[in-house]
């Protein structure tokens, strides 16, 4: 179905599409690439790859993702690319180590699952799910020596994570140099105007554009955007570090888990993943909204990305009427056993046994912030006792437990 180029104007676009963007090779030839599509009603074509390496995703992944849908509303042709025949060699990017191979069959499976994620940020009708064994499978050896050709050892070399591990005698595995060239090679089968990534593919997509003026064709403009930062507002997300939003998460836990972070990333995670436009976030900074009032907006705009627009309603209601309205439903809070010899226990230890806080440190960090109440009770002393007894325990907006001192 034709889609009208010219509902924004480049300018317009290029603000949009290139947000929070951290290298931008190069801004010119993007600016004439929109100016061109915009005067001819002929939309770019928009390449991200992912490599179906686990098996389910979540919203630091969904950074890439946010912005081809951007480009979506724009009218421009996104394509989807699942390495599924890369996936098998796995992208050497700021590894120190040479990465453990997966089995086609492994790919194969992971790949079904993006499949199915995926279109809770892009919009099915108009996005182009392609898997490079269509062109590389087809190469066999007298294409990849070929292929090879292109570029040098030397060249290579630069890559900073090659560049490290040679320098402190860690082994680098010939084929992971093939890796960026066949990524590369993606580039040239789809004719790609555009290629997204994260900052630390910056390397393969440079030898992308190199290999398309290669092959005679048009180089294409990359773009990379940063990595999100996790729930803690300092590492970057990740499963292992369990400061992350999984997008197949139930939606009362992807509500709450957005709900914990500061007002600083709050407006951090607007502009990356949001879908108001800067001009609008903009406008909620200078008017003075309250940061939590625009933090359950944003929470609930995410969770109903990944679950449904009546999921999110029923995920801040319940979310409203345990924390904001101190509604705690205590029948349904878990019980936490803390043994304490028949005398006192420290209300920190007590915290950390429960989970409420990662340690008892952290603890008596918390309680010395006013974060921690005991029975509806503010508690700001941090060598507080508990006795023997049964006392509901709330630390923060989002943990509360019932204790119980043995």
């Amino acid at each position: 179905m034709p889609v009208d180029l010219r509902g924004a104007t480049p300018d317009e676009q290029f603000t949009e599409v290139t947000r929070a963007s951290v290298d931008l090779h190069v801004k010119d030839e993007l600016l004439a690439k929109l100016k061109r599509s915009y005067e001819t009603q002929k939309p770019l074509h928009i390449k991200t790859g992912f490599d179906p390496n686990r098996p389910d995703l979540h919203l630091g992944h969904s950074l890439l993702l946010t912005r081809m849908r951007r480009f979506q509303e724009f009218g421009h042709h996104v394509v989807f690319l699942i390495g599924d025949f890369t996936g098998m060699i796995g992208d050497p990017s700021g590894k120190n180590v040479t990465r453990p191979p997966l089995t086609r069959e492994e790919v194969t499976a992971n790949a079904e699952t993006y499949r199915q994620q995926v279109f809770k940020v892009l919009d099915p009708a108009v996005t182009e799910v392609r898997f490079n064994s269509e062109w590389l499978d087809k190469l066999g050896s007298e294409g990849m020596l070929r292929l090879s050709s292109r570029y040098t050892v030397a060249r290579m070399m630069e890559r900073d994570d090659f560049k490290k591990r040679f320098k402190e005698g860690a082994s680098i595995s010939l084929h992971e140099f093939m890796y960026p060239l066949l990524q590369g090679y993606d580039s040239v089968a789809l004719k790609s105007d555009v290629e997204l990534g994260a900052t630390d593919q910056l390397f393969n997509l440079l030898v992308g554009r190199h290999l398309m003026r290669e092959y005679g064709l048009e180089p294409q403009v990359i773009m990379t955007g940063p990595i999100l930062e996790g729930l803690d507002g300092v590492q970057k997300m990740s499963k292992s570090l369990d400061n992350y939003v999984s997008i197949n998460e139930p939606a009362p836990e992807i509500f709450g888990k957005l709900m914990s972070i500061s007002d600083d990333l709050m407006w951090r995670y607007l502009e990356l993943l949001s879908s108001r436009s800067l001009k609008e976030i903009q406008a909620l900074k200078a008017g003075g909204a309250h940061p939590m009032d625009v933090k359950k907006d944003f929470a609930q705009e995410i969770t109903a990305r990944f679950q449904g627009a009546e999921a999110a309603r029923k995920a801040r209601e319940g979310f409203e009427q345990k924390f904001s309205r101190k509604e705690l439903n205590v029948a349904e809070l878990e019980v936490v056993k803390v043994p304490s010899g028949g005398g006192k226990v420290l209300l920190a230890r007590a915290l950390a046994e429960a989970k409420l806080a990662e340690s008892a440190t952290k603890a008596r960090t918390l309680i010395g912030q006013g974060g921690v109440r005991i029975n509806g009770e503010k508690v700001s002393d941090s060598r507080a006792e508990l006795g023997p007894g049964e006392y509901v325990a709330q630390v923060g907006k989002l943990k509360a437990a019932r204790l119980v001192i043995e």
